[in-house]
């Protein structure tokens, strides 16, 4: 199946159940306050539904929308993005929701963002049950990693094993280690068999989102996992799986990325190529394709080179870990709003394109549901901003409420509303606008 259908099936799968999930979490809050609730929608109905189904003896309307932006439920009595002016004209009823107190119309508020953030925390203790958590700890790397240009101009060297940030021991190599690498004063790294203290400008994660080049890569060495075929120049030349290629012409190939340079270079040539079998040094040399290939296939994940560490969890177990994990989740993304508002970070978000390549390109469940839980973090988050349209805002409007016991005019709050979808609409053209800006340059 193509990669784009494969990631655009995950993305539309995953924010279906997340808005499903959203809007439940208002639809149950208000239902328990006896608010009434007439539509429930996936996505978006303007103009026409795809779907639409109403229970006998129900005061609710069930459907699906055509507009993938996200999904809503009217609720009697209330200005939302439905803007119905018509209902809010008439007299309160004892069903709607503005005839109810301030706390109730506050939980019904926070009902959605309470119900994603739970669902993500439901998510990884289950990822956890299921998989357990297996990782390759940065002391296993014993090559080092390859670091972007980036790194290289503040000090670092490829094969470096990234120690400590700040003398705090770093333990995985992934989001939480880069984002103690930026925002650390000094980073430790075992190099040449010695311990060599790096300093970090400041302004380290702003130079990353910038520059766009990335972090680092895990150098492991270059061991054929299969042949293309066995008229291929490496198979008639006579290597095998479990091979390690050592050098091409005498130039030493300690990873993939030093081989695919020099092979880069030796297009439809002969080459001599240093490899180990069983520990044994050797040598072979034969003719190269015009594409610079030799048909070989490596072994291309770090983790079925080195050590990895794997942590299992009873169902009991579980969900400690997956709390806390869910809980560490947020504090990173909320630690890394800050940087939004710089001109670098500004630059970098992205629309439907970059959460679609959060996703990976073949369907594995594990990868699917671990996205899923974040993408849940992150609606969590930003549906409780204080901005008008969003949850958050309406939250605002009440916390005021409950502080001045004054309650805002239906006029500010449709005002606010317009605002606040004019605002939102503005920021997802401009997200969008950058995927595809990268799709073109890239």
């Amino acid at each position: 199946m193509d990669t784009f259908l494969i990631k655009a099936l995950q993305l539309i799968l995953s924010l279906s159940i997340l808005v499903i999930i959203h809007e439940l979490g208002h639809f149950l809050f208000a239902r328990l306050y006896k608010v009434r609730v007439e539509k429930f929608y996936l996505f978006f109905d303007a103009w026409f539904a795809l779907f639409r189904f109403k229970p006998k003896n129900s005061e609710t309307e069930y459907g699906i929308g055509w507009l993938p932006l996200g999904g809503y439920c009217k609720i009697s009595g209330m200005i939302d993005e439905s803007m119905d002016k018509e209902q809010m004209a008439g007299p309160p009823q004892p069903y709607e929701f503005r005839s109810k107190p301030a706390g109730p119309r506050l939980l019904i508020m926070v009902g959605g963002v309470l119900f994603n953030f739970i669902l993500a925390l439901f998510i990884y203790s289950m990822i956890l049950f299921a998989w357990g958590d297996t990782y390759l700890p940065l002391k296993n790397m014993k090559m080092g990693m390859d670091y972007s240009e980036t790194f290289h101009k503040v000090g670092f060297r490829d094969g470096d094993i990234l120690l400590r940030t700040n003398n705090i021991e770093l333990e995985r190599f992934n989001s939480d280690a880069l984002r103690a690498v930026v925002e650390a004063q000094t980073v430790t790294v075992l190099r040449e068999g010695g311990e060599t203290e790096i300093s970090i400008p400041e302004d380290m994660m702003q130079r990353v989102m910038r520059d766009k080049i990335g972090f680092a890569s895990v150098r492991y060495p270059v061991i054929i996992d299969r042949l293309s075929d066995k008229n291929s120049p490496a198979s008639v030349a006579g290597l095998l799986p479990g091979d390690t290629i050592l050098s091409i012409d005498s130039i030493p190939t300690p990873t993939i990325y030093d081989m695919r340079e020099q092979l880069n270079r030796k297009k439809n040539q002969e080459i001599t190529v240093g490899f180990h079998r069983n520990g044994v040094e050797q040598m072979l040399r034969f003719r190269t394709d015009t594409a610079g290939n030799m048909g070989i296939f490596l072994v291309n994940t770090p983790s079925k080179i080195y050590p990895t560490v794997t942590l299992t969890y009873s169902i009991l177990t579980s969900f400690p870990a997956g709390i806390r994990l869910g809980v560490n989740t947020l504090k990173g993304y909320v630690g890394d709003m800050k940087y939004v508002f710089t001109k670098e970070g500004a630059s970098s978000l992205g629309g439907f394109g970059a959460i679609g390549n959060l996703f990976p390109s073949i369907w594995n469940w594990r990868d699917f549901w671990m996205t899923t839980a974040f993408l849940s973090i992150i609606l969590a988050f930003m549906n409780i901003l204080p901005i008008p349209a969003l949850d958050g805002g309406h939250v605002m409007f009440l916390l005021y409420e409950v502080i001045t016991r004054r309650k805002p005019s239906d006029k500010f709050i449709e005002y606010a509303q317009v605002t606040g979808m004019f605002l939102l609409f503005a920021l997802l053209l401009y997200a969008n606008g950058n995927d595809l800006v990268r799709f073109f340059l890239k």
